[in-house]
């Protein structure tokens, strides 16, 4: 299986995010080259990428699996701010090349909001980005993300990403990332993911999906909210998570858990913890633990 989370990508760059990845015992992660809201970026070689490599390869883990996300602030969908629209294809082009430094082959990218403009015209503008941006020599394949539809979020069913998809020219440069908390959010039942997997063929093809993103969810089907939850502590639940993680079909795609940090009982303190390691254990035991949040204050209490 190859699975990890989100890991953060700061003081000592790619290296620190490997160490991290390690430390809960996953074969692969997610990381924001910078913080997601703002394009504070540090230079290339200071990301310890020579190091993070090694380190990698010494325990397993392929960079081929490995995801970058692409930031909040990047907008494809409005244009009404001419100068923010630029700017935004100006920096995915820059976060695509800073990935094709760091030989990382997958950037996941939220494929923005209308904000005031129709639908129609918000996918024309996300597809004229993406044929700006994706060009010939380019080793980095950018994944739409699935979302949840909160807003005016554009991508939350899956003919919306069949249609820039259709429409991008260099089509072995795009592919899809699959948003478990996204998807029961827009609507889409995951009892029956074989259903939806043929759903998925039939409008896309799964040879575009690329990645997985897995979380339960805070909100019943169909609620455009977009709140994750811990594995098994959701509305989609435990066993279809399961379900989804050990299909076949998915056996070769990188799963990334995106779950909440979970806070310390200690109101003086207010700590919050990363639950990835406990997860990842309860993913491959196949088995819910229903005092893992109990178990994580416990042991980064004592360690």
């Amino acid at each position: 299986m190859i699975i990890g989370s989100h890991v953060s990508f700061s003081r000592d760059g790619l290296l620190g995010s490997v160490k991290e990845a390690l430390s809960y015992n996953a074969n692969t992660f997610m990381f924001y080259t910078g913080a997601p809201q703002n394009t504070i970026r540090k230079p290339i070689d200071a990301l310890n990428i020579i190091a993070a490599k090694k380190l990698m390869q010494e325990n397993d883990i392929d960079i081929n699996n490995v995801i970058c996300h692409a930031p909040y602030i990047i907008n494809l969908a409005n244009n009404l701010d001419e100068k923010k629209y630029d700017f935004s294809i100006y920096f995915l082009a820059q976060e695509i090349k800073r990935c094709e430094e760091m030989h990382v082959k997958y950037i996941v990218l939220h494929p923005g909001s209308s904000v005031g403009i129709e639908r129609s015209i918000a996918l024309d503008n996300i597809v004229f980005a993406l044929n700006k941006i994706l060009k010939n020599d380019s080793s980095v394949t950018i994944l739409l993300e699935t979302m949840a539809g909160k807003g005016t979020e554009i991508g939350c069913t899956l003919e919306e990403i069949k249609y820039l998809i259709a429409n991008v020219a260099k089509k072995e440069l795009i592919g899809v990332c699959l948003d478990t908390c996204h998807l029961n959010d827009a609507g889409y039942d995951l009892k029956d993911f074989d259903a939806f997997l043929q759903t998925f063929d039939t409008v896309i093809g799964l040879n575009y999906l690329k990645c997985l993103h897995l979380n339960d969810s805070k909100n019943p089907l169909n609620s455009h909210k977009d709140r994750h939850a811990n594995i098994g502590f959701g509305q989609i639940g435990f066993d279809t998570l399961i379900n989804i993680i050990y299909n076949e079909k998915l056996a070769n795609i990188p799963k990334i858990l995106e779950t909440p940090y979970i806070g310390d009982t200690d109101e003086d303190k207010k700590r919050i913890y990363p639950p990835y390691k406990f997860e990842i254990a309860m993913i491959k035991d196949k088995k819910f633990n229903p005092n893992m949040l109990n178990d994580i204050r416990a042991y980064y209490k004592d360690n």
